[in-house]
């Protein structure tokens, strides 16, 4: 570097570079230049405009990241969503005093327009050498170190700004986000099913074993819950008629947060009549394999696991496929189809060493889950199908054909972590009345997470069903996995924080 080139790099003292920058956003204002324009015709991206050849005019846009003066020429770059490029003032075609009031008053963070043509440097870089130039926005604060960026997590979760600005594999993750969002409905219409949306607002918090948030209409004086899942109004679409519906949206659990939970996530649910279960682990393998070659993803991964070990993931289909029961009894010693007490349960997981926060106070049926989720769980790795889960676990679930003590239901598991949660769903509303019952008497027990009775949809069942199968995907778990993302809150753009 030379004595005369000139590096703008953001300070410390940000209450000092503000005053510094509305100085300078003054003396535009002076030369009679509009520091925030309606609008202007980029016609190009960046990237796009790095692969034209030398002389082709171009008109692009995009935020001052490196601001370099060297004398009578000045290097800048520009960095839009698709990348970076250099651009070149030159005061001998832009004037002496339009050549200072650019060099003088620019900062890093500012937004610039610039029309010119591709120029290669001596160094072999291509560059844009402007002929005009337009300023389109002043920053008033300074963006994140060069070479540090945005290391404080927390800054990052509630500033997802200054991550996307300064960490090109940030953009590039919620890029992929929105494709793989893009590739999953182009699924469903290959596959015939029709889009839906229901209500977020509910009476009971049902579809899941989850705690709900609570809130109060005010116009109707009702309480009522946001949706911990989509299930019970797809089904009653299903009752009206529609046969393949699915619906992508919010779902709200009032639980856990950790890094795999949080408490609203991306929820994509589908139902389709005249199908079991089975047809659905097919229809989650020709899924996955669709979304693998929309996205152009290779079909072996990098994950590391909770103990921060990495693992080469094949997800190649089809996926193996285990027995839910016989795996709990191999890891924990356990036979939990032969207990109908949760205290009995509860002392004989303590007898084998084993504890989880809220034990105490849990029934028989989130006894169970959490006995899994402890000692079977983080052991599955790759892409893993579990099925022939205990009755009580799954109050909406149809009872197995050969075992009346097992539903048809699956599960895929990877690296510790639930994707896909399917089922042959109950359709007959006398037995579904019965289990409702059972998991109203566990919550006036005290387990918090058992459902609600939906007397509603009762009635709807009535009115008649055919078979059912029902399928719940994860976006944001499903995301951090193609990703490498340890934390779910790396693939959310904003997530739940507590205020500063």
């Amino acid at each position: 570097m030379s004595a005369e080139e000139i590096t703008v790099e953001p300070v410390v003292d940000q209450v000092a570079e503000r005053a510094n920058r509305l100085v300078k956003l003054e003396n535009f204002k002076k030369a009679g230049v509009h520091p925030y324009p309606a609008r202007f015709e980029k016609t190009i991206d960046l990237a796009q405009a790095k692969e034209l050849v030398e002389e082709t005019p171009v008109t692009t846009a995009g935020r001052i990241v490196l601001f370099r003066q060297m004398g009578s020429i000045t290097f800048v770059h520009l960095q839009d969503f698709s990348g970076r490029m250099q651009v070149i003032f030159k005061k001998d075609i832009m004037g002496d005093e339009l050549y200072k009031l650019v060099t003088k008053n620019h900062d890093l963070g500012d937004f610039i327009g610039v029309d010119g043509s591709i120029f290669t440097t001596k160094t072999g870089e291509k560059s844009v050498l402007v002929k005009t130039w337009t300023f389109l926005g002043k920053a008033l604060l300074p963006p994140p170190g060069k070479y540090h960026g945005v290391k404080d997590r927390e800054v990052l979760y509630r500033r997802r700004y200054l991550d996307l600005m300064t960490n090109e594999d940030t953009r590039k993750r919620f890029a992929l986000r929105s494709s793989l969002i893009r590739a999953i409905r182009e699924f469903y219409w290959k596959e015939n099913f029709l889009e839906v949306e229901t209500s977020t607002l509910m009476h009971n918090a049902t579809g899941a074993a989850a705690r709900p948030y609570h809130t109060h209409n005010n116009a109707l004086d009702i309480d009522l819950v946001l949706r911990i899942s989509h299930e019970l109004p797809l089904k009653e679409l299903v009752v009206g008629g529609f046969e393949k519906v699915f619906e992508l949206g919010k779902a709200f659990r009032n639980e856990g947060h950790d890094p795999s939970h949080l408490p609203e996530h991306t929820h994509l649910e589908h139902y389709a009549a005249y199908w079991s279960f089975e047809d659905n682990i097919l229809f989650t393998e020709r899924m996955f394999d669709f979304l693998f070659e929309s996205l152009k993803l290779p079909k072996v991964l990098p994950l590391k696991d909770r103990d921060g070990v990495e693992h080469q993931v094949d997800w190649s289909t089809p996926w193996p496929r285990v027995d839910y029961v016989e795996l709990i009894s191999r890891d924990s010693g356990l036979d939990v189809m032969s207990y109908t007490s949760a205290d009995d349960l509860r002392k004989d997981i303590k007898a084998r060493g084993f504890e989880f926060e809220g034990m105490a106070s849990m029934g028989l049926t989130s006894l169970i889950d959490n006995l899994y989720k402890k000692v079977s769980r983080p052991k599955i790795i790759r892409p893993t199908i579990l099925f022939n889960y205990p009755k009580i676990l799954q109050p909406l679930a149809r009872v197995n054909d050969a075992d009346v003590d097992l539903v048809d239901q699956f599960q895929l598991v990877v690296n510790g972590w639930e994707i896909v949660k399917a089922y042959s769903e109950l359709v007959d509303p006398v037995d579904q009345r019965e289990r409702f019952t059972e998991q109203a008497s566990a919550r006036s027990e005290g387990d918090e997470e058992a459902m609600d009775i939906d007397h509603e949809y009762l009635v709807a069942m009535e009115h008649g069903m055919p078979p059912i199968s029902g399928w719940g995907m994860g976006v944001d778990r499903f995301l951090a996995l193609l990703t490498g993302q340890e934390n779910l809150r790396d693939v959310v753009l904003f997530p739940l924080m507590r205020p500063e």
